[in-house]
């Protein structure tokens, strides 16, 4: 540093640096640009001036303009002249079962719902249709089962006009309201699709009427969202609804610009054994073509090749095309922004740069959590080392050493291996087994989750942490292969979540359950001698039930038990009985002779056996 640098430093006049340097040996040129290199002669200096030093590394001044350089972001609005009409992007939404991917069976002329598992959706699909009026539009089917609302929230980002599939007979559900809050707070139009009104139990107004108290202003009230009746079975009024989505997108006047570097939304991500990573994508500005670098997130791309929805190699992409990529690296996040970069070389630069931010943001968030446990740590040190000095120090001295015991240590717990096919699914089922709340009865562990195929990595995992593998619709190893290891395959989340919670339950050990088999009314108290001492005997009449001599009895006294235990003798008139049915009086006398029964006590005759627990986990559907 410099002479002037070093007084600034010090906060002290150039003028006292300069006399201090006078009695420095090596300090010779005290010219205040003259340069200090020699680090001792520096910490002598500011000795002199009765300022303490430390070396710290020198400052990073990182300009925004940088930073902006070295992360890869979308473009700036494009001129008005570049801009192109677009196909719209359309979501279909609704609940469960109201008929979403029938109708898009019948707009594309092709059985998905066959396919599906159990008639349920579980990933994000796209495709494009041409309508017979030369217009394409491109359809997002999004799940409506509860589990997939994450998924769902991603379909209403990257569309432009929602369509929300009521059925009939059903009316507003669940997830038809959270729908329309998802389309308010994305201020993106509604078209609503009264689904199966081929059905005797449809009402129409009804289901108008709910609508319309959900804060839907309809066209029939002066409204501007659009109601079609269709029968997406019967394929009933299709047409219409194809026309109002043009009419609604030609309303909103949707262009893009086609030229220049490539954006675009990650739909799903998913591992096929024999073609590798594949993204489902939609282009929102540039064309698509081979060989352009992508980035997203923390995963990049060299396109090795494009294919539409029905798996046709594609040449290129423009803009409001679904389109499955081939050559990531690693798997993109679905919902994630799809930005293309110049070069390979700057695409590393940029997933440099992220991953450092990654990096940087965990530490920030986890420091609090860090200092707190340093804290704890601390305080628990200093009480052990209080209570060793007051026990004496020597004494502790050549102990044993304690065991390191997990304090989790005999609980039961279930281990789990998640494997999905695209990580839409993964991501679902883990937010469902968030939902889990009785770690204190028994304990879920996540040991690894991931998307594609088992693997043998995965089976030795399972081994080692004694670990059950859902395979969610994805292929398994040979059961040669994966002997010793637990593994389950499921293409339904409900089914796997149902399984899941009957390995808690039989984890769980056995209560014993108490049943009442009888109750009788204490009438009178009598004494009786038995050899020379005189016993209690309770005189009794059975109001409930059956009381049986064998089981155990409980005498209760204004609600509080007075005795719990067995009997010594049951007598009907002066025969001794093993039991005594509603309605008969009795004789009856408890092992212990202290207790004396009174008029107006109840005994209740009980037996317990154990039976199995049940969890309590309720994962909301």
């Amino acid at each position: 540093m410099s002479v002037a640098q070093l007084a600034k430093e010090l906060e002290r006049p150039l003028d006292d640096v300069q006399e201090a340097m006078l009695y420095v040996k090596g300090a010779d040129n005290i010219e205040a640009s003259a340069k200090l290199s020699d680090l001792k002669i520096i910490q002598e200096i500011a000795k002199k001036l009765g300022t303490k030093t430390r070396v710290v590394a020198t400052p990073e001044t990182v300009n925004e303009d940088d930073q902006r350089e070295r992360d890869a972001a979308p473009r700036p609005p494009a001129p008005p002249e570049l801009l192109k009409p677009r196909p719209p992007v359309v979501t279909v939404m609704g609940h469960v079962d109201h008929g979403k991917t029938t109708l898009l069976d019948s707009l594309r002329g092709a059985d998905v719902a066959g396919g599906e598992a159990g008639g349920i959706t579980q990933h994000i699909g796209a495709f494009t249709v041409t309508l017979e009026n030369g217009e394409r539009v491109t359809f997002l089917d999004t799940p409506g089962h509860a589990a997939f609302s994450a998924m769902r929230a991603r379909g209403a980002v990257a569309t432009d006009i929602i369509v929300l599939v009521v059925a009939a007979e059903d009316g507003v559900m669940a997830q038809t309201r959270e729908v329309i809050q998802l389309a308010k707070e994305a201020q993106v139009p509604i078209i609503v699709a009264l689904n199966k009104i081929d059905k005797p139990e449809a009402n129409i107004e009804k289901s108008k009427r709910e609508l319309a108290q959900m804060g839907l202003a309809l066209e029939e009230h002066g409204g501007d969202v659009q109601v079609i009746p269709i029968s997406a079975l019967k394929g009933t009024n299709l047409q219409l609804l194809a026309e109002a989505v043009s009419t609604q997108a030609t309303l909103m006047g949707l262009r893009s610009d086609p030229t220049g570097l490539v954006e675009g939304i990650v739909v799903e991500s998913k591992t096929d054994p024999r073609r590798g990573k594949l993204s489902t994508a939609i282009v929102s500005r540039g064309t698509l073509r081979k060989g352009s670098v992508l980035v997203s997130g923390l995963s990049h791309a060299k396109v090795r090749g494009l294919f539409d929805h029905n798996g046709q190699p594609l040449s290129e992409a423009p803009p409001g095309t679904p389109v499955e990529i081939l050559g990531w690296r690693e798997l993109p996040l679905a919902g994630d922004l799809i930005l293309e970069v110049e070069t390979e070389k700057k695409a590393h630069a940029v997933l440099k740069f992220r991953e450092h931010e990654a990096q940087r943001e965990k530490i920030e968030s986890s420091s609090d959590d860090i200092r707190r446990k340093e804290e704890e740590h601390q305080a628990k040190y200093r009480a052990e080392r209080e209570a060793r000095r007051l026990a004496g120090r020597f004494r502790v001295r050549g102990g044993q050493r304690v065991k390191q015991v997990d304090e989790n240590d005999g609980k039961p717990r279930v281990s789990v291996i998640i494997k999905g096919d695209v990580h839409g699914s993964v991501e679902a089922i883990l937010d469902v087994l968030e939902t889990y709340s009785s770690n204190d009865r028994c304990r879920l562990d996540i040991v690894h989750y991931g998307v594609g195929n088992v693997t043998e990595g995965d089976l030795e995992l399972a081994k080692a942490f004694d670990a059950i593998i859902y395979a969610f619709a994805v292929e398994v190893p040979q059961p040669k292969a994966a002997k010793d290891v637990n593994v389950r395959s499921y293409n339904i989340i409900y089914r796997l979540i149902d399984d899941l919670k009957e390995q808690l339950s039989s984890k769980l050990p056995p209560v014993e359950v108490e049943e009442v088999l009888g109750e009788a009314n204490v009438l009178q108290n009598f004494l009786i001698n038995e050899g020379r001492k005189e016993v209690p005997v309770a005189g009794c009449r059975c109001t409930k039930g059956l009381l049986k001599k064998a089981q155990k009895f409980r005498l209760l006294r204004d609600g509080e038990t007075v005795y719990d235990g067995p009997l010594e003798s049951m007598r009907h008139l002066k025969n001794e009985v093993d039991t005594i049915k509603k309605d008969v009086e009795c004789g009856l006398r408890f092992r212990d002779t202290k207790v004396l029964p009174q008029p107006g006590d109840i005994l209740q005759c009980y037996t317990t056996h154990m039976e199995a627990q049940q969890t309590d986990w309720d994962p909301g559907f």
